[in-house]
């Protein structure tokens, strides 16, 4: 059997189904591991590579960004359990030829994204590579027992929302690949995207979402998740769907298609499910955060899957596309 006949997930299923988690609050299977370190309080713990060649150019974004994406991207998993980001270890794979002016450039990113999420690098790994840099990075947060948001939680009837816009990442990853110029705001949003951190920590406090999850893989793949583990069915509506000013735009010009925010990836926003009597208090936190909290569709039975509704009402059935390393 080959890697590409499963796929990533198929294979973190086979792992999961073999390793042991005896003794484990949480084990594999959601976005960050969790294990009891005292009464009440759990220890969040998760690991992300980035690999160039596969994640990154480097005649695309510059050391000191890559530094911090490496950060985000790992405190968002954090963000998505509703935790509070505290540590970091840091592995290096470095090819000898990589100038160590550079390396300095990646951790000042490094270390200025972790300033600004309010964790600290304590530890990590560095070896020769024979030539792809690789940045493995390790994240650690807190979460009080009660209050840690997993995927399984979505109920039929709940309304499902997301932070921010969509789509973004994607459009710029295509428009590098076509050799395009990116406006400052795709620019950002792809190379030095920024974690949900005190948004999914505000959510889990108020006690609103039912279910939660990080937006990396692309909507339909990440809500994919939510609906597997939490044995529900979901319709999106196409038409709310959060586009920013520049994704708008690529759309009247034929830059992009909307499947580009339904499974382009990369996002980094938080998705959510949510209890129809919660959402006042959502609300709030929209106000509170200045930031936009888009409902987008609503949870249904399990036997309905996952269907798209496009603008003039019809309805498609939606497969959880997305990123898929191995497939």
């Amino acid at each position: 059997m080959k890697l590409s006949e499963i796929g990533e997930f198929g294979f973190i299923e086979r792992i999961r189904q073999r390793a042991g988690g005896a003794g484990v609050h949480l084990a594999i299977g959601d976005d960050c591991a969790a294990v009891e370190v005292r009464a009440g309080q759990l220890l969040l713990t998760s690991k992300d590579l980035l690999i160039e060649g596969v994640h990154f150019r480097l005649d695309w974004t510059d050391l000191y960004r890559l530094g911090r994406k490496s950060v985000s991207v790992n405190v968002s998993d954090v963000a998505a359990m509703g935790g509070n980001p505290e540590y970091l270890f840091l592995g290096l794979a470095v090819a000898p030829t990589l100038r160590v002016e550079d390396l300095d450039a990646f951790i000042d990113g490094f270390l200025a994204a972790a300033s600004d999420y309010g964790v600290r690098l304590i530890g990590g790994d560095t070896c020769r590579s024979p030539g792809p840099l690789i940045v493995s990075v390790t994240v650690q947060g807190k979460v009080p027992t009660e209050q840690m948001l997993r995927r399984n939680g979505a109920c039929s009837g709940d309304a499902v929302y997301v932070s921010g816009t969509l789509g973004d990442s994607a459009l710029a990853l295509q428009l590098l690949q076509q050799g395009q110029p990116l406006s400052s705001h795709l620019a950002a949003r792809h190379h030095d995207p920024r974690a949900r951190a005190e948004l999914g920590r505000a959510l889990a406090v108020a006690g609103i979402p039912s279910a939660m999850i990080d937006l990396s893989d692309g909507l339909l793949a990440d809500l994919g998740h939510i609906l597997d583990a939490s044995g529900t069915g979901a319709t999106i509506e196409a038409a709310a769907l959060p586009l920013s000013a520049d994704f708008q735009a690529a759309l009247s010009l034929g830059q992009a298609s909307l499947d580009l925010a339904l499974a382009g990836g990369e996002d980094y926003e938080l998705l959510f499910t949510v209890p129809v009597n919660r959402e006042d208090r959502l609300r709030e936190l929209s106000r509170q955060f200045n930031l936009d909290l888009t409902r987008i569709g609503h949870i249904d039975p399990a036997a309905d899957g996952l269907r798209i509704r496009n603008g003039s009402g019809q309805m498609a059935t939606g497969s959880p596309k997305g990123y898929n390393h191995f497939s």
